[in-house]
């Protein structure tokens, strides 16, 4: 009987459009013969107990955006799908062998698959036609930017990888109306990159695809598909622009320990190196992602490297300190001696260097063999004229004269003593620190090599 009706209603057709400017339009006739009585509103199913299974495919075309703080990911992808409509079927031969059309969208029915984590309507072009093949298979093709939700991880910044889902299933319909099912295999759409734009930040891995059915009270089953895009992003701008100007600056801080420890030069060297490294945090600052959950991994660096800039100008201040002043101080303790010029040169292998250099300041003073001759005058005139008062003012100023060397020679050997401590100290803390910067450069290079190479 249906099959008789559809015989009458394109005889009707035939002969109501035998005339006029569409006599010879095979398309308008076909259009005609398909819109007669059509109910888009409708599921094009004879059998009400037959699902619409729509058939998908996704490929990614463009990164366009991603917005680590609002975790936000906007792509733009080629969207594929298509569907039997048994409603929209005919003979080719009675319509000049004609085996598709175009029809507006508008017209005919459309499953209502949606993107699950959809946020934000993106700037799609508008395509308002769909094809039909004479077997009734719909095939509605278009390209649409996709505004979603993503979970991003930036602990890794800049080696890192985004894995993000785009998740399509009807928001109505359960199984019993509409099945999804993908158009191409798994591993075709998986290794898929021919429309890919590959000139940004952003490397697409592969998208892999996984079908579920779900239920959320146990009774109705809804299809899903879900899509998982996975990117890398390209971290040479960040290397060039983030993590080199670090290290060279890290470098030139350890360069510095080898001014000399009684030089003021090498605390102005280092307040300079601490300046320059607070401007360039303000700087690269807007150039990292941030988020309300996390710090990306090359923020702490940063951080470290800042403290260990600041360490390392402590340390230079109160080798400073220690090698200055020594007329303040009283002699080096005996157990700083045995620790510190005998344990520690002999363990670490410290050359004990004698530091003359600073103590030349006395040079302008007398000689030891004039204050010997000095007080062997002294002593001479002692005895031939001691009863004199005048030779007991010379011998009072010649006792305060020996004196007062005796206290120089007093506070230069003092000088000398704090002088070798602080450079032994200096070596050692200087090995420590190198030692330091090394062990957290291997590590944080090791887990951005590992980062970079899964």
């Amino acid at each position: 009987e249906v099959q008789c009706l559809e015989e009458i209603q394109l005889y009707l057709y035939l002969l109501s459009n035998n005339t006029g400017r569409f006599a010879n339009a095979t398309l308008v006739r076909l259009n005609e013969f398909l819109s007669a009585g059509y109910k888009k509103g409708v599921r094009p199913v004879r059998d009400w107990r037959q699902s619409t299974t729509v058939a998908i495919d996704l490929m990614v075309y463009a990164i366009l955006n991603v917005d680590e703080k609002n975790q936000v990911l906007t792509t733009y992808v080629w969207y594929r799908q298509q569907w039997t409509d048994e409603f929209l079927a005919w003979d080719p031969e009675e319509f000049d062998e004609v085996k598709q059309i175009s029809i507006p969208t508008a017209n005919i029915w459309v499953p209502d698959i949606l993107i699950n984590e959809f946020v934000d309507v993106g700037k799609s072009p508008e395509i308002p036609y769909v094809y039909v093949g004479n077997t009734g298979l719909v095939r509605n093709y278009k390209p649409i930017q996709v505004v979603t939700a993503c979970s991003l991880n930036i602990y890794n910044f800049p080696y890192d990888v985004q894995k993000c889902s785009l998740t399509f299933q009807s928001w109505l319909h359960t199984t019993k109306d509409i099945n999804i099912t993908l158009m191409r295999t798994p591993e075709e759409v998986m290794n898929d990159k021919s429309v890919f734009m590959n000139q940004g930040e952003w490397e697409l891995l592969h998208v892999l695809s996984t079908y579920k059915d779900f239920s959320v009270d146990n009774d109705d089953y809804y299809a899903e598909m879900k899509f998982h895009v996975v990117i890398r992003r390209r971290p040479l701008f960040y290397t060039v622009n983030l993590l080199l100007p670090s290290v060279f600056l890290m470098v030139m801080d350890i360069v510095g320990f080898y001014l000399p420890p009684d030089s003021g030069e090498r605390v102005s060297f280092k307040i300079t190196l601490l300046l320059g490294y607070s401007v360039f945090l303000i700087i690269v600052s807007d150039t990292l992602p941030a988020t309300a959950i996390g710090t990306p991994l090359i923020g702490v660096y940063f951080v470290v490297c800042m403290a260990l800039l600041v360490i390392s100008l402590t340390e230079s201040v109160l080798i400073v300190r220690l090698v200055h002043k020594q007329d303040l101080q009283s002699r080096v303790p005996q157990w700083v001696k045995h620790l510190v010029l005998e344990k520690a040169t002999v363990l670490f292998c410290i050359r004990n260097k004698k530091v003359c250099s600073v103590l030349s300041q006395g040079s302008d003073l007398p000689s030891e063999g004039s204050r010997d001759s000095g007080r062997n005058l002294g002593l001479g005139l002692s005895t031939r004229d001691s009863g004199s008062p005048v030779m007991d003012g010379i011998l009072r100023e010649i006792t305060t004269i020996r004196q007062f060397l005796e206290k120089k020679d007093e506070s230069r050997e003092i000088a000398k003593e704090w002088l070798q401590v602080g450079y032994v100290l200096d070596v050692l803390l200087f090995r420590v620190y190198l030692l330091t910067v090394l062990a957290y450069s291997i590590t944080l290079g090791s887990l951005w090599s590992v980062w970079q190479n899964v």
